[in-house]
């Protein structure tokens, strides 16, 4: 913490010389999908986009508990095999499309809801701004930008999603977002806030509609 607070840098690759990325997002996210699922409605999108989707259990559980829905999973190259192994083994090969790529580079188009689980809360607001403004691009003008993070409350008063926001630095050297911050980041990168649905976890989930 100490060489994040000096620095802005992630204090956990300075000590231990590498990012725990991959191993600690695939270990604390599973909890939070039923919840997830059971607080939003995703009626209603015919093709989601899951960025950064990993190794595809969210969008499986999502396909799975919307039968008519069909999905995209855009990650990395090596990470994108892996997930093609675990749709293939859920059934869902014929309803998913697994693309490769980087979101700071591109997004793909062909959805008409983008998610971003807890993606957004890893970069700095720079960063966001880029990654955001791919998907603008990508996005119909009735889509809607879903991003799955902690949603910080103001106050001083002790609240987890404040725990992690040290945690965010610490580690990946992100940082959790207020919705005056989710605000003003949607507003520069050419989104309206339109809604924040919480969950019985510490995410909500942010909806933005293009500007």
């Amino acid at each position: 913490m100490h060489h994040s607070i000096e620095t802005g840098e992630p204090g956990f690759n300075k000590v231990f010389g590498a990012p725990i990325f991959d191993a600690g997002m695939t270990s604390f996210n599973c909890y939070e999908t039923t919840a997830m699922l059971d607080a939003y409605d995703f009626t209603g999108i015919h093709v989601l986009a899951d960025i950064g989707g990993g190794n595809g259990s969210l969008l499986s559980a999502i396909l799975g508990r919307y039968p008519k829905m069909k999905g995209i999973l855009f990650d990395l190259g090596h990470v994108g095999e892996r997930a093609k192994l675990n749709l293939k083994a859920a059934g869902l090969a014929d309803r998913c499309t697994v693309i490769q790529g980087s979101f700071f580079e591109t997004i793909p188009a062909g959805a008409d809801a983008y998610l971003f689980r807890h993606i957004i809360h890893d970069w700095t607001d720079e960063q966001c701004t880029q990654i955001l403004g791919h998907c603008r691009k990508a996005i119909p003008s009735n889509g809607k930008l879903l991003i799955a993070d902690c949603v910080v409350p103001a106050g001083n008063t002790p609240y987890p999603s404040k725990d992690m926001d040290m945690v965010m630095l610490a580690f990946p050297g992100g940082q959790e977002r207020t919705e005056a911050q989710f605000r003003s980041l949607l507003k520069a990168s050419g989104f309206d806030l339109q809604s924040i649905t919480p969950t019985t976890t510490m995410i909500h989930v942010v909806e933005g509609r293009p500007a």
